[in-house]
């Protein structure tokens, strides 16, 4: 059964204006009305890209929209800031109304868009909880049979009775989740809201969701940067770009293409090249680079290759101490590792340029796309003289297309952050 259908939705804003446009904008519309013509303005505007310049005076914020959400599917919305996330998620809410296009929902809708949605800060939060529950159609007797379950998963129990324009961001995300995660919706929509609070509140508000998900059958839109968060919790996803839909569909594909393209890094980069500039007063970065074992510049290597990073920098004047590091993230933003060169660590540099190469060991990396992070640093005092995350990429890809033939081998994704080739050996014992 659909919980969610989506048909041919759009939504147009006019650049600059607060409200829906001009006395004449509103003159056209009802002209063309009367004579039985579509509106006008629904033939102009320009997708909502920020990499251009702005033409025409009105833009889509969303445009043509298409997708159904079953009951109890969890749906990741992913896309670049301002995609159309928020804006869709506001129509799915009804804080705001479509340009054109329909949307249908079968339930209770109960959302988390912003810090305060739905709150009124003059109310202290035991009252606010009942707003919030007034609000989803809910009785009272229902509300006070969820309301210590509310405030307990909160973690707000002291301020209860505390008007909400004195809490933190913080809590007020914690109420503001609690109360929509218990109370009798159907249909949950959270935005990047979660951010907000604390790691381990994250975590619960996750778990949270997938509990109701998993239990109750409630249907799930979460919005999140964390691609991490989607993949773990999400069946299904859905990517925005530019107020369209690029990719819908199981959501480990839809985050591998969306990530792919959003961590899509060279494998060289010039900084004086590409006018860049990464370092302090006493050192700059000239030049990184991913080279295999003969020192050529590549991009992609097999789990049997290893992997080298070719790190250029100035140093402009005498330097008692330097060091230098690589962090290693992969597409899903996860940190892998951070190496620094302990051989040359502290030691004395003289005015010049130097060339530092480090090696990633073969057999230690799994398949998939990677970027590198560059830092540069003095700990004598402790200064970080350059640090710069996603600066170069690479790719790996399986062994051999031999290997991906034999069948004897298993040939899915290798759970985990690494795939290192460990030794092992076998030992037969005597049975006494």
């Amino acid at each position: 059964m659909k919980a969610i259908e989506v048909r041919d939705l759009s939504k147009q804003y006019r650049l600059g204006l607060v409200g829906s446009g001009t006395l004449r904008d509103d003159i056209h519309r009802w002209w063309s009305q009367l004579r039985g013509k579509d509106n006008p303005l629904l033939k102009v505007g320009e997708l909502n890209d920020r990499s251009q310049s702005a033409e025409s005076s009105y833009v889509w914020s969303l445009k043509d929209v298409n997708f159904e959400v079953e009951q109890g599917e969890v749906l990741g919305i992913v896309g670049k800031n301002g995609a159309g996330k928020s804006t869709l998620l506001k129509i799915l809410s009804k804080v705001t109304a479509p340009t054109t296009g329909t949307v249908k929902t079968r339930g209770r809708v109960a959302s988390l868009l912003e810090v305060g949605t739905g709150f009124h800060p003059e109310l202290t939060g035991k009252e606010n909880i009942f707003l919030n529950g007034a609000i989803l159609g809910m009785r009272k007797s229902e509300i006070k049979r969820k309301f210590d379950e509310i405030v307990h998963f909160s973690g707000v129990e002291r301020y209860i009775d505390t008007p909400v324009k004195r809490y933190s961001s913080g809590m007020y995300v914690r109420l503001a989740f609690a109360v929509a995660a218990h109370l009798e919706s159907e249909i949950l929509i959270v935005d990047e809201v979660l951010a907000v609070g604390d790691a381990e509140f994250q975590k619960k508000c996750l778990g949270k969701m997938e509990s109701i998900s998993n239990s109750f059958g409630k249907t799930i839109l979460f919005v999140s940067h964390n691609a991490e968060a989607v993949n773990k919790l999400c069946t299904s996803a859905l990517w925005l770009e530019n107020g369209a839909v690029k990719n819908l569909g199981e959501v480990t594909a839809v985050l591998e293409q969306y990530l792919s393209q959003e961590n899509s890094f060279k494998h060289e980069l010039s900084f004086k090249e590409n006018s860049l500039s990464c370092g302090d007063d006493l050192v700059e970065l000239i030049f990184v680079e991913v080279i295999d074992k003969t020192g050529n510049s590549k991009g992609v290597f097999t789990r049997d290759d290893e992997v080298g990073v070719r790190i250029i920098f100035e140093v402009k004047r005498d330097l008692a101490d330097l060091n230098t590091g690589i962090n290693l993230f992969n597409t899903r933003g996860n940190h892998i590792f951070s190496s620094h060169d302990g051989v040359n660590a502290g030691r004395f540099y003289a005015k010049g340029s130097y060339s530092v190469v480090v090696r990633i060991p073969k057999l230690i990396l799994k398949e998939g796309s990677y970027s590198l992070g560059i830092a540069l640093m003095s700990y004598k005092p402790f200064v970080i003289r350059a640090n710069n995350e996603n600066l170069v990429g690479f790719t790996i890809t399986s062994m051999s297309v031999l290997a991906s033939l034999d069948s004897s081998k298993y040939n899915g994704e290798v759970p985990g952050l690494v795939h290192p080739e460990l030794g092992w050996e076998l030992v037969k014992e005597e049975v006494t």
